[in-house]
């Protein structure tokens, strides 16, 4: 076994915040204009309510270019220290050795995290090359993986620490810890807390440190508007081109957003997923030991940590205030004297979702598109120590 020394004398878990902006949607895959996007007060307004992390790709189109230059305006106008804030980036569907323009389009001279990204896409054994190399390398604090089949990442994070000696500091998991598909931990929701074969169980066994859980919205499926079924229509969406779900799914969650206003008052779906999501997962990763310490808590309390995506400031307020209500709707030791109505929020979107909005799903419930599509050949070069 392989040994490795850590870079840092804290785990990952005590120095993330537990509500991480995402910035997938700095690209054109989710509006039409990057560039028109407010993306400068997004990150600066998320900076003022506390959201110190920032999690973004290469393959995420100019989001890093974005991100980059928004920081840098945020450090220059505000005087925000590089160390009062973490850069979460990828690699890997990009070559490895694109760390260094990361670097460079993030103006930093390190970066927090760096996840292999899309796993699914290649070897297993270009997975481990690449986990080597990047923890040898000075400007990376932290290593993880990300990617879409949930077993996929479990047994990597497996092999991981099994052939290096050292587990993975993180998992990023999208797509599979929503009001849709429960995947990643579908037996704690249901409150099954043994089951070792649960996806996060597995990950926690394998001595992960933080498992993430993103695109509460499905990428987008989860939401008043919808996706429409048909890929060709001219609807203005981009999604409805590239979004890997079938149509009757799209179908399926149009549906429950016409379900959700009639049950709820005219609640959106947007609202229910996340606020569903950010409470759920707050309770179950801090339940399977892979949360994130809470600052200002006694007794060491963790929760699950989430990462939301945005697309204006109204969406990342909305969005913040739902993780405020999540927080004091939860039993810490000094926060007993919760709202009542926090509560009473959280209990109410837990029946929506149980009683109403799971059993309309029907089949596909727990439905996860094939990642990658059957068929696919890895045609990509092994790269070796190219970091």
């Amino acid at each position: 076994m392989e040994k490795v020394t850590s870079r840092q004398s804290r785990p990952l878990s005590e120095r993330l915040p537990p509500l991480i902006l995402g910035t997938a949607t700095f690209n054109t895959q989710y509006v039409a204009d990057p560039l028109q996007m407010p993306y400068r007060r997004i990150v600066s307004r998320a900076l003022e309510l506390g959201v110190t992390a920032f999690d973004t790709s290469p393959y995420y189109g100019p989001s890093e270019i974005l991100l980059g230059d928004a920081l840098a305006v945020a450090q220059g106008a505000g005087g925000v220290a590089r160390e009062s804030y973490a850069i979460i980036t990828k690699a890997g569907r990009i070559a490895p050795r694109d760390i260094q323009r990361s670097l460079e389009r993030l103006h930093t001279p390190y970066l927090d995290l760096v996840y292999l990204h899309d796993v699914e896409f290649v070897s297993a054994s270009e997975v481990l090359d690449a986990v080597r190399e990047l923890r040898r390398l000075p400007e990376v604090r932290a290593v993880g993986i990300s990617g879409f089949p949930v077993l996929v990442l479990c047994d990597l994070a497996e092999m991981v620490l099994r052939e290096t000696g050292a587990p993975l500091d993180a998992v990023l998991s999208y797509g599979h810890f929503t009001v849709q598909n429960r995947s990643l931990a579908r037996a704690e929701v249901m409150g099954v807390v043994d089951d070792s074969g649960s996806p996060v169980r597995r990950l926690q066994a394998a001595g992960v440190d933080v498992v993430l859980n993103a695109s509460m919205l499905n990428m987008g499926l989860l939401t008043s508007t919808g996706i429409p079924p048909d890929p060709e229509t001219k609807s203005g969406s981009p999604l409805a081109k590239w979004h890997p779900s079938p149509p009757a799914l799209r179908v399926a969650c149009k549906t429950l957003a016409e379900k959700a206003a009639a049950a709820a008052a005219g609640e959106r779906l947007e609202a229910v997923a996340i606020r569903w999501s950010l409470y759920e997962w707050a309770r179950v990763g801090a339940l399977a030991g892979v949360g994130i310490q809470l600052p200002g808590v006694q007794g060491a309390a963790t929760v699950g940590g989430s990462v939301m995506g945005v697309t204006s400031v109204d969406e990342l307020e909305e969005t913040v205030r739902e993780w405020e209500g999540v927080l004091g709707s939860l039993d810490f030791p000094n926060n007993m004297s919760a709202p009542s109505e926090s509560k009473d929020r959280i209990a109410g979107t837990s029946r929506l979702v149980r009683e109403v909005l799971w059993p309309a799903l029907g089949e596909w419930q727990d439905y996860s598109w094939a990642s990658p599509e059957p068929g696919f050949v890895n045609e990509r070069a092994v790269q070796r120590s190219s970091i």
